[in-house]
């Protein structure tokens, strides 16, 4: 494979890009988990503080649309890495449909998170947004609190990643992304979409299992 890979200046051989490429990706992932790290510490801290009160607030979401959400979730990363083994083998065409696949399962996502957000705004537990507030306590206030701003900023990377995908496929489509020279584009656009999954792999059991 390396022979076939488009190499750049100022990187002397494939091994050495490739090598770079990553780098630079992981140190934005680990900006993006540190980001998401401080939400999982005040969560944490404050199921010490409230065991009780944050398990009853806990029980007030809807269960079975996290869970179909995190099942649609690792279907996608299931596509995302059939599309870069696939940008490997340079079969521009499997990788379309793979990333279209996974694109298309991050938009059922927010979906259902959006019908999710708007039956807890009926319910009244999206604090600021709902009218008439169904908090018992000011600790499950905070955990309520907790939840709407990290899964809003999951949702909006999960955009994010829908957009990068588009764009790759958009790329593709006009011959502008060749394949297997350029693999490791779809290759660290697919490391961005894992960390976003992985993200609501623990986010999942952190908000709607600690009941």
């Amino acid at each position: 494979m390396a022979e076939r890979v488009e190499v750049h200046e100022p990187f002397a051989d494939p091994a050495q890009q490739h090598a770079a490429d990553m780098l630079g990706m992981y140190i934005f992932l680990a900006s993006e988990i540190m980001l998401f790290g401080g939400l999982f510490a005040v969560l944490f801290v404050c199921r010490i503080l409230h065991p009780q009160e944050i398990a009853a607030a806990s029980k007030e979401l809807h269960l079975w649309i996290g869970g179909i959400n995190t099942a649609i979730l690792l279907t996608s990363s299931l596509a995302v890495a059939i599309a870069v083994q696939m940008a490997r083998q340079g079969s521009r065409g499997a990788v379309i449909i793979s990333i279209v696949t996974a694109a298309a399962l991050g938009s059922g996502f927010l979906i259902l998170k959006g019908i999710e957000y708007r039956l807890e705004y009926s319910d009244g537990l999206l604090p600021g947004f709902s009218t008439a507030a169904k908090f018992a306590n000011p600790a499950a206030h905070l955990f309520m609190n907790i939840y709407l701003i990290s899964t809003a900023l999951h949702a909006l990377h999960l955009s994010i990643g829908i957009l990068l995908l588009a764009g790759l496929v958009w790329r593709l489509l006009r011959g502008s992304l060749p394949l297997p020279k350029r693999a490791s584009v779809v290759e660290v656009s697919g490391l961005y979409w894992h960390l976003v999954d992985v993200i609501w792999i623990f986010l999942y059991p952190a908000l709607y299992l600690v009941r």
